[in-house]
């Protein structure tokens, strides 16, 4: 026979066990663990996309200081 594991949410550094819980707060735990995972996504996304925009920063810098490529007269 297999025991259920009683999961322990700690929430203001008290520890609680599913069973304290309203049915209304597990709803509140989840929502906060669910927006806990968008945030760190997020971020990654965002650390991402500015590691991208760091590189093209630098390609446009890089070549506004290379010597220009020479233009053939129309």
């Amino acid at each position: 026979m297999t025991e259920k594991k009683t999961q322990v949410i700690t929430i203001n550094d008290v520890e609680y066990t599913e069973d304290q819980l309203t049915d209304n707060q597990k709803m509140m735990v989840n929502h906060v663990a669910d927006l806990d995972r968008k945030i760190n996504s997020t971020q990654f996304n965002l650390d991402q996309l500015n590691v991208g925009r760091g590189a093209f920063m630098n390609a446009l810098s890089k070549s506004l200081t290379d010597e220009p490529e020479t233009e053939e007269a129309a």
